[in-house]
């Protein structure tokens, strides 16, 4: 077994009905977290453009290129639950996960 396969292998979820947390390892975080933090300073940005009276078009511009970014992060996510956390519960015999998944499925194409 190749090292990217335990480590993926060591990935997961735990799921209760009150308590549900993943287990992921920090390559596995390194990506989003990353993205998150160009975002958080896009937005800082756009905070100071707002500031200092920048021409509302490109402001607006700015703000389109941040929701982009969002949307990357959240299917690099979803793209991980479900090959991760979905297929473990679908296999344990948890279909539940299935009603879940459409609700999350809907939440991020508002």
């Amino acid at each position: 077994m190749v090292k990217h396969d335990i480590q993926e292998l060591n990935e997961g979820c735990s799921h209760s009905n009150s308590d549900r947390i993943s287990h992921h390892s920090d390559k596995t975080k390194t990506n989003p977290i990353s993205r998150l933090n160009r975002i958080e300073g896009q937005i800082r940005g756009v905070k100071g453009l707002i500031e200092k009276d920048t021409y509302c078009d490109d402001v607006l511009n700015q703000i389109a290129a941040i929701q982009s970014a969002l949307n990357g992060v959240g299917k690099l996510l979803f793209e991980h639950h479900l090959n991760s956390c979905v297929i473990e519960r679908i296999q344990e015999g948890d279909n539940e996960v299935i009603k879940e998944l459409m609700i999350t499925m809907n939440k991020l194409l508002k």
